[in-house]
């Protein structure tokens, strides 16, 4: 196997023990690939014991400690020719109230990661990072009568109507949602994505640098097997199937009807291994989605009619959380122009993440963490 020319024996990927990481790591083990994992088994993820998830796979080195712990990161990168950085705080709604634990893991985190690459020179040829979606703020739009343009910022005043669509400026029509594009203009919302955005930003800078090709993947809503169940800030998809699981409608927040797009967690492991293989990613950033809007409202249906009792159906809210978006889908031509092509359609993808659930058991901690928002007046 080669990145950008060059013979590849092992890799390091941290947060491998993950949802994501660990479905890479099956990919590169299932290629003949060399494997070392770096996770810290962070609690909210795995679990209070904190002990390694069955699923890991038995043929990759497991390495229990954090990317801040600069001595245990450089032992990790011992004899690592690349590197899929995917370790990080996840969860809009949390980072707002966890502002120093997500700058840290997320921001500082990546900063000791390059500055090692930068200082210490460890043998380090390629590094892929896994940015996200989060950075564009809204995704893009154009208004039926004045054409595409950046959308405002939704108010509060706005939302307090219900009227969830951003308006257009010049005509005050409600602006329709068009595929996001890489070069769209960033407008981060959170501290999430402000840290994503600084974990993009700070890698490209130093591997432009130092001439370590970096490659950045803005991961849009990845959902399948392995998602933290019992942990109420992940995706979307598994807060909804533990909630139906523990026979409660899932929680919809607006009126159910702002778009997203859906990755199956396959796809995204597609993406991560041509980024690695492919020396025309180098310094790129790329979209890594399915390029469908999908209504949160169709995909909670789907999984309370293939995960709940008969007759759930989800609750819409009608209520909004400050810093969420309205639409945002992704534009996948520039990724589709190195090979990818997404395989797995959500109605068929939500079969393999519900016979994953049915196997595990999920404590549902969704009211409690909406209790917070709404403490905190982060919820309206």
């Amino acid at each position: 196997m080669n990145v950008s020319g060059v013979q590849m024996e092992r890799v390091l990927v941290t947060g491998g023990a993950g949802f994501i990481g660990s479905h890479l790591v099956d990919a590169l083990v299932e290629r003949g690939t060399q494997v070392r994992i770096l996770d810290s088994l962070e609690p909210q993820v795995h679990g209070p014991s904190r002990q390694a998830p069955t699923y890991l796979n038995p043929a990759a080195e497991l390495v229990v400690g954090n990317v801040r712990d600069r001595d245990r990161l450089r032992a990790a990168l011992e004899g690592v020719q690349v590197v899929f950085h995917l370790a990080a705080a996840v969860g809009v709604a949390q980072s707002m109230y966890q502002i120093e634990r997500y700058v840290s893991a997320n921001t500082l985190g990546t900063a000791v990661l390059l500055d090692i690459l930068a200082n210490q020179n460890p043998g380090v040829r390629k590094l892929v990072v896994a940015s996200s979606m989060s950075l564009y703020g809204e995704g893009s739009y154009r208004c039926p009568r004045c054409g595409p343009m950046e959308a405002p910022q939704r108010t509060d005043e706005q939302m307090s109507r219900s009227q969830w669509d951003p308006l257009c400026p010049s005509c005050g029509t409600a602006l329709e949602a068009t595929p996001t594009p890489e070069g769209k203009p960033l407008q981060p919302t959170s501290i999430y994505a402000i840290s994503k955005k600084d974990q993009e930003e700070m890698s490209l800078c130093v591997g432009r640098a130092y001439g370590i090709p970096v490659v950045a993947l803005r991961f849009f809503n990845v959902y399948g097997p392995r998602q933290a169940l019992s942990n109420p800030y992940t995706g979307a998809a598994a807060i909804f199937s533990s909630r139906a699981m523990n026979g409660k409608p899932p929680l919809i927040y607006e009126d159910g009807l702002q778009c997203r797009d859906f990755v199956h967690v396959s796809d995204v492991a597609q993406a991560l291994i041509l980024a690695m293989e492919s020396g025309a990613s180098d310094y790129g950033v790329f979209n890594v989605g399915t390029g469908r809007a999908l209504t949160v409202l169709k995909m909670a249906d789907l999984i309370c009619r293939r995960v709940g009792p008969p007759g759930l159906r989800p609750q819409v809210a009608m209520k909004y959380r400050k810093g969420d978006i309205r639409h945002c889908y992704a534009d996948i031509s520039r990724l589709g122009a190195l090979g990818y092509r997404p395989r797995v359609a959500f109605e068929d993808g939500i079969r393999d993440l519900v016979d994953w659930v049915v196997t595990q058991s999920a404590e549902d901690r969704l009211e409690m963490a909406s209790e917070e928002l709404k403490r905190r007046g982060l919820v309206s």
